[in-house]
């Protein structure tokens, strides 16, 4: 049973990540930070006998240190680094959907994931339904089809709905569907959906595990290493595999993830309380508060709640405009993740591949604008929405 009350956000996964950074791997000469192997190729010892590695699409001891240093964080037995977060999802219905299997997918979710899914099943490649996964009496529907994967987002992109993991992989489990949690929003630091009973955890690296806005990367992650051995052939067969720079970029990135987050996270809250007095912001949305949906299980699952809110304004697209004009240290541009403050307008860019009817069903209003809060002065940040506000405030 989960704990009554509010969950408090400082605690957090006590693991630090400076464990599990891929430090002290070098065996020749101790580097303690270990070297980038860039070479593509690998010469054979003899006729017909390679070394462990003989093409860097398919290994790379680079790439190799980042994906154990991943399952480890993850609880997994093994990961396949990819070179986007896309590719990673793609990845996985590569490997294990055939023609006329179904996915369950949130009708919510990411627009990139809702475009993915949407064109290739226009296509044939599989079927997909995009459903409400709070609605028990629609899940239980649906279930009736046997999907075969079930891609579970929690907290949603841009609407921070939150679902009850456990509830979702035991259903999935029960009726032989793979089930499949992006976990790019909380990183290891403050959800592991592997250890709620998910089959395989994703991210986008791009994002909070790289935590610095330069590279590109997904990951797969598994605690069966049958999983894992298919999507290391699938990944090499199709070519997305990550390279080594890449790899490198991200592993550094990793030995500050847990500081990044925490600072991102307290930041957050201090936000929302100045978000909370505006009388322009319509909707706020952040699964720390009690309103939002799926609370109650962010309270369960999560060690956190997030440096990722978005919130609606009651203005016109003149005044919406206006407002993104008027800040400073937010910049307006898609992703989310890094170290610096990030702020998106939904509608126009992260979900401008899905129809206005979508959007509308998902709850995407034309003024919802989602923030990636980073690691700056708090009262810089603030100081900076205010005089955003003011410079819409009608007197």
């Amino acid at each position: 049973m989960c704990r009554s009350g509010t969950l408090n956000v400082m605690t957090y996964k006590q693991e630090t990540t400076a464990v599990h950074s891929g430090l002290n791997n070098d065996e020749q000469h101790g580097c303690v930070v270990p070297p980038i192997y860039l070479s593509t190729t690998y010469n054979f010892i003899d006729f017909n006998t390679p070394r462990i590695y003989d093409y860097s699409r398919r290994g790379n001891p680079t790439r190799d240190i980042v994906q154990r240093t991943l399952a480890e964080l993850e609880g997994g037995i093994g990961a396949v680094l990819t070179n986007t977060g896309m590719s990673a999802i793609h990845l996985i219905t590569t490997a294990f959907l055939k023609p006329k299997d179904l996915i369950i997918a949130p009708y919510d979710c990411y627009g990139g994931t809702y475009r993915l899914f949407d064109s290739l099943s226009q296509r044939g490649v599989y079927r997909v339904k995009f459903i409400d996964q709070n609605n028990k009496v629609g899940l239980e529907k649906v279930f009736l089809e046997k999907p075969q994967l079930l891609l579970i987002e929690s907290p949603s992109n841009p609407l921070l709905r939150v679902v009850d993991i456990p509830y979702l992989c035991k259903i999935a489990r029960e009726n032989g569907t793979l089930s499949v949690v992006d976990n790019t929003f909380l990183s290891p630091v403050l959800q592991n959906p592997l250890t709620l009973g998910a089959d395989l955890v994703i991210h986008s690296c791009t994002k909070y595990l790289n935590g610095h806005s330069d590279t590109l990367g997904g990951v797969v992650i598994s605690k069966d290493s049958s999983i894992v051995n298919d999507l290391a052939w699938w990944a090499n067969n199709i070519g997305v595999t990550s390279g080594a720079f890449d790899s490198y970029l991200l592993l550094r990135g990793l030995r500050t993830l847990t500081l990044r987050m925490l600072s991102a996270q307290n930041n957050t809250l201090l936000i929302i309380e100045f978000l909370k007095k505006q009388p322009l912001v319509k909707k706020l949305y952040h699964p720390s508060l009690p309103s939002n949906p799926g609370y109650k299980f962010a309270v369960c699952q999560q060690h956190g709640f997030g440096a990722m809110l978005s919130f609606e304004l009651d203005v016109d697209e003149y005044d919406l405009r206006k407002f993104l004009k008027s800040l400073r240290l937010f910049t307006l541009a898609e992703s989310l993740g890094g170290v610096e403050s990030l702020i998106s307008h939904a509608a126009t860019m992260t979900h401008a591949g899905i129809s206005a009817q979508s959007r509308a069903k998902a709850g995407i209003s034309e003024t919802l604008l989602r923030i990636s809060v980073g690691i700056e002065n708090p009262q810089d940040l603030i100081t900076d929405l205010d005089n955003a506000f003011k410079s819409i405030t009608k007197n």
